[in-house]
């Protein structure tokens, strides 16, 4: 079957010692030069061999060291003990390749507008209009105490917060009109400063007059990625994210989960096709069955306990070591978490459990192991068949993660893409230069982003 859409493809990268997969580091073909460009330089172009549309990098600001309130076992074991500033990352990538998209996580929580507006518009204009911005607002009491803070913002506190930042930020990358700049050298005029304008603005958060010092890009702004899940966080990502990074445990889920958020967007005053929806996935393919379900064997095998137990405390910023394996959690407890309240929902979802234990959230979240996403395992037709089922009904597109770099990559690029792009269902060339060209995505207007919530 030839589909109409094409689907996105967004690859998920860390500036760490590791994938997403903690374990990663550990497989016998992984890279070791992570501390070098020439690693994520790699990577970059394998990826747009692939023609993906984007590669973006999630990132943290602490390592994992929640757990018996101690970083040795994380920093021991390479349990994402690594974690790099991302601006030089993705300059050195783009720099190295010419169409794909790259993206980078900045907290709302931790940055100020201003800088955060500045560093991602002068990246989008050296990247000739290529960049994304994730944004999060972060999740836990280390990432804090890094920052001069005694603890982290409750968490609608947080996303109220992050509100009025991306009004900051937004009302900044609209200060210069598309024609502001004339650089005529013959009458000396530089630009026409009836076109560009001071923000002043004044709110609960933030005051923050301009003007901004950055022309607008070739793709007028950054793309917004968002994940939130919580309520929320959906509410905030309905109102701001261009492309929205999911996780659905299952297609049922997902289909649900995807209709609803779809419909969240539109009571938020936008058009849902606007939108694209992305889950994260685990792709494994060989060129037999046998020979992929052996690939992930020996992935499955570097997975350790403590991988697991770092990262489940790290994103619920609650230390499990003080509570007994299968003793429930109370009400209480579990209103006190001050993390990622969409996972913490999700275990609670999956387990069928009202109040469910360490043991509970170890199995059911697949934290630290390639059972926290969706696996798409066989040949390149079985998992393109799989995509194919998902991407009908449950998204636009996937965050595909590697369960070690470069070989995830290369595989996915060497055996699935062109499986996809026979059906019809990936292109098969870059649509233009900008990553919103390649995302099928307008140029925004300057102020289109008032009118949604101007008409709520």
């Amino acid at each position: 079957m030839t589909s109409k859409r094409e689907m996105t493809l967004v690859a998920f990268l860390q500036a760490q010692n590791c994938s997403n997969y903690p374990g990663s580091w550990r497989h016998e073909s992984s890279m070791s030069d992570f501390l070098t460009p020439d690693y994520y330089q790699r990577v970059g172009r394998i990826l747009e061999d692939g023609k993906f549309q984007m590669a973006f990098f999630d990132d943290r600001l602490a390592i994992p060291d929640i757990y018996g309130d101690d970083h040795t076992s994380t920093v021991e074991n390479g349990v994402r003990a690594v974690k790099m500033d991302l601006t030089p990352i993705v300059t050195a990538m783009g720099m190295a390749t010419s169409k794909i998209g790259l993206g980078a996580t900045y907290s709302t929580t931790y940055y100020e507008p201003f800088h955060v507006a500045r560093l991602f518009a002068t990246m989008d204009l050296m990247l000739g209009g290529r960049t994304a911005w994730n944004v999060v607002t972060s999740l836990n009491d280390s990432e804090a105490l890094n920052f001069g803070a005694k603890g982290h913002l409750e968490h609608d506190a947080r996303y109220d917060r992050a509100d009025e930042f991306l009004e900051v930020v937004m009302g900044h990358w609209d200060t210069w009109g598309d024609d502001a700049l004339i650089v005529d050298k013959q009458s000396g005029r530089f630009a026409d400063a009836s076109k560009v304008h001071r923000l002043d603005h004044r709110g609960k958060f933030f005051q923050s007059r301009g003007p901004f010092p950055v022309p607008r890009s070739a793709q007028g702004h950054p793309v917004l990625i968002q994940a939130g899940q919580s309520g929320r966080g959906r509410l905030f990502a309905s109102r701001w994210a261009e492309l929205i990074f999911a996780v659905f445990p299952t297609l049922a889920i997902g289909k649900k989960q995807y209709a609803e958020t779809k419909q969240a967007i539109a009571d938020a005053g936008r058009d849902p096709a606007s939108v694209n929806i992305a889950p994260a996935v685990y792709a494994i393919v060989a060129e037999s069955q046998s020979m992929a379900e052996d690939k992930k064997a020996y992935i499955d095998s570097l997975a350790k306990p403590v991988d697991g137990l770092n990262l489940l405390c790290e994103v619920l910023n609650t230390d499990f070591s003080k509570k007994p394996l299968d003793e429930p959690f109370s009400d209480e407890e579990l209103a006190a978490i001050t993390g990622w309240r969409g996972f913490c929902d999700r275990v609670i979802m999956l387990s069928g459990k009202k109040n469910p234990s360490v043991r509970d959230f170890v199995h059911f979240s697949g934290r630290g192991t390639i059972k926290e996403f969706p696996i798409f395992l066989g040949t390149p037709k079985k998992i393109a068949d799989e995509m194919e089922e998902w991407f009908g009904s449950a998204c636009d597109g996937f965050v595909i993660s590697a369960t070690h770099i470069p070989g995830s990559y290369e595989d996915f690029v060497r055996l699935v893409v062109p499986e996809l792009q026979r059906r019809g269902l990936f292109q098969k060339e870059y649509k233009g230069n900008t990553l919103r060209e390649n995302l099928g995505m307008k140029k925004p207007e300057i102020g289109a982003w008032r009118r949604p919530a101007q008409a709520a």
